[in-house]
């Protein structure tokens, strides 16, 4: 490990910098994301990202896995507990270059022989939800992840705890115009789902009874809106069949959803 240096003052410049992004929900001026936690760390050094710095409180400089040449700042408690987004700090941020995907890289995939499993975030604002919902696409075999504008930035550290890493590995493209999508998924051949709430008078086909074993993308809407009117004019309507309630979080039927596809594709 390089020798650490030390940061004493709020005032650094650096920690201003990261102070800054984390308030933006955003980059760093120098493109950097600012993952906290010891996980995220491991995570992007397992994922085999480009950890361009280190910072780390006092008390919790032992627990920092081997680093190699990265740079590593040491802070006093008070300072990191200051920098840090989170409440109960675990006094390690790490910044991270994050990874850069193209679109033809959200089709292609090992995983049900390179059927495509794209999920589109629809103006979602809520960065745990949207860092959620890239997890569960990744543990159920998705090939890609599209941030459509007004969606919640992938590069929100809430967004990339949510994530538990998954940001790293899982390609997205972040600020998408929806036409730009909806062609990109027109000219490929992907059907297009909506995730939708099932209404009495207003049936809509259960998403086990919709055929999710094909090239497909799986559309989950505003937590407050729902799926934007242009998307429920091309793409098929399906609901999660519930009790009591009308509608579940954005993240956890996002997860059904992937999960269903999943299924599907592993009885095929």
């Amino acid at each position: 490990m390089v020798k650490p240096e030390t940061i004493a003052s709020a005032a650094n410049p650096l920690i201003k910098d990261v102070r800054r992004a984390i308030a933006r929900g955003g980059l760093t001026s120098q493109g950097w994301c600012v993952a906290e936690t010891v996980h995220l760390l491991e995570e992007a050094l397992r994922s085999r990202c480009v950890v361009k710095q280190v910072l780390v409180a006092e008390s919790d400089y032992d627990q920092l896995p081997r680093l190699g040449g990265i740079r590593v700042a040491v802070l006093p408690d008070e300072l990191m507990q200051k920098v840090s987004s989170v409440e109960a700090s675990q006094g390690v941020i790490a910044l991270v270059e994050p990874p850069e995907w193209k679109l033809e890289q959200l089709f292609e995939g090992r995983a049900f022989e390179g059927r495509a499993l794209v999920v589109v975030l629809d103006a979602l604002q809520d960065p745990g939800n949207a860092g959620a919902i890239v997890r569960a696409a990744e543990a159920f075999g998705a090939t890609g992840a599209i941030f459509l504008k007004g969606t919640a930035s992938p590069f929100n550290p809430k967004t990339l705890r949510a994530s538990a890493g998954s940001l790293f590995r899982v390609p997205f493209l972040y600020g998408l115009d929806l036409e730009i999508a909806r062609a990109a998924f027109e000219e490929r051949g992907v059907n297009l789902y909506a995730a939708v709430p099932s209404r009495p008078g207003a049936p809509v086909r259960a998403v086990a009874d919709a055929d999710l074993t094909a090239a497909c993308a799986l559309i989950v809407g505003n937590e407050g809106r729902g799926v934007s009117r242009e998307w429920l004019g091309v793409a098929e309507g399906v609901s999660i069949p519930t009790m009591a309630v009308e509608s579940l979080n954005a993240a956890m039927a996002a997860g059904i959803l992937l999960y269903e596809a999943r299924r599907q594709r592993s009885r095929v």
